[in-house]
């Protein structure tokens, strides 16, 4: 997985260290935020093979980031991290674009690893 360069939004600093560590112990280039607006300015001024988006952040949520960065518009997948379970968010977060959606209750690193690496295979699908 070499020069694969990973955006992570999460609020959490416990879970952005986390996060962070496995991703970089698996050959993966990992640049974290704290909020929205950092992931914007962040997305704006270099383009992530992955963005890994928490939804509750604080300053701009995960949504805000979402709707900046429109599924047609960028070259990167998005893959929503949440606490929230509910319909309701899934239901928004696919309509904006998200490229899978997780509840952090219900994953573990090893399963978040394999779907960014499935989501890297089917990217390099879209550039063929």
């Amino acid at each position: 997985m070499n020069n694969v360069y990973i955006l992570i939004a999460e609020d959490d600093p416990v879970l952005r260290e986390v996060y962070s560590k496995k991703f970089k112990l698996n050959g993966f280039e990992i640049e974290t935020v704290k909020n929205g607006e950092e992931a914007i300015a962040s997305l704006s001024a270099k383009s992530p093979d992955i963005l890994i988006l928490d939804l509750n952040m604080p300053v701009l949520d995960g949504f805000a980031v979402m709707e900046k960065f429109p599924k047609g518009k960028r070259t990167f997948p998005i893959l929503v991290l949440t606490n929230f379970g509910n319909e309701e968010n899934r239901a928004r977060a696919t309509k904006l674009g998200a490229d899978d959606y997780f509840v952090k209750n219900e994953m573990t690193i090893k399963s978040l690893l394999e779907m960014v690496e499935n989501l890297l295979k089917t990217k390099k699908m879209w550039k063929k």
